[in-house]
């Protein structure tokens, strides 16, 4: 049985999605606040989150930042129409999908079994421990092993690095200094060219198509991410 965290600080739309819910027989935890959320998912294990983005205290934009530290739980934002630029901002911190207000049932049900299948069958709740998957790349770092679509790939060491660490926060933005000062463990001189180097040749061993990548991606002016 699955367990869903509904945050949302509109008790009506706690209860409307409650009992769309109902018919499939999930365990369903409520918070009112993204500080809520943020204790129920350290205190229990969540699979999904609906994750509201105008809340008090805590809005959903700082929930999911927060939580994307140390948490890969697949999150569907909850929007009004007139939130298009939270939405978009949301889904490049690494939100996995969206619902607009008012909700279709249907569509609703839909979006929550494709996100549970995909991170219970597909992705990080499939795992093994120590075990990283992002999309078709898998990262064993016990054996300091790389697989894409379960054929070794074989990195120098700050290629690894550089892997890991956004695999670890997949849909977050590195610069290329963040990225150099934690694999290289120095100051970040020449970090642009030293980094944008690794990356490509990073892309031509993890992506099936290196001139159009599915995971390795740049943000033009900000840094590099992964995303499944």
């Amino acid at each position: 049985m699955y367990n869903i965290l509904i945050c949302d600080d509109e008790k009506d739309i706690v209860s409307a999605l409650k009992i769309y819910l109902a018919s499939d027989d999930y365990n369903l935890y409520e918070a009112g606040n993204g500080r809520e959320a943020l204790k129920i998912i350290e205190e229990r294990e969540i699979h999904l989150i609906l994750l509201d983005i105008m809340m008090p205290e805590m809005d959903g934009i700082q929930t999911l930042t927060e939580m994307r530290k140390t948490k890969n739980i697949p999150v569907i934002f909850l929007t009004a129409k007139s939130e298009d630029t939270d939405k978009i901002l949301g889904l490049n911190l690494g939100a996995d999908d969206y619902v607009t207000k008012p909700f279709n049932p249907v569509e609703l049900l839909a979006r929550v079994k494709s996100q549970l299948r995909r991170y219970m069958v597909l992705g990080a709740g499939n795992t093994k421990k120590n075990t990283l998957l992002v999309g078709d790349i898998e990262l064993d770092d016990i054996s300091k092993s790389v697989t894409l679509l379960g054929e070794a790939v074989n990195l120098t060491p700050k290629e690894y690095g550089i892997l890991k660490l956004l695999m670890e926060h997949p849909g977050q933005v590195f610069s290329p200094k963040q990225i150099y000062r934690q694999v290289w463990d120095e100051h970040a001189y020449g970090a642009e060219g030293t980094v944008a180097v690794h990356i490509r040749h990073l892309r031509e061993k993890v992506e099936i198509n290196p001139d159009e990548p599915r995971h390795l991606k740049v943000v033009w002016g900000q840094g590099y991410k992964i995303e499944g």
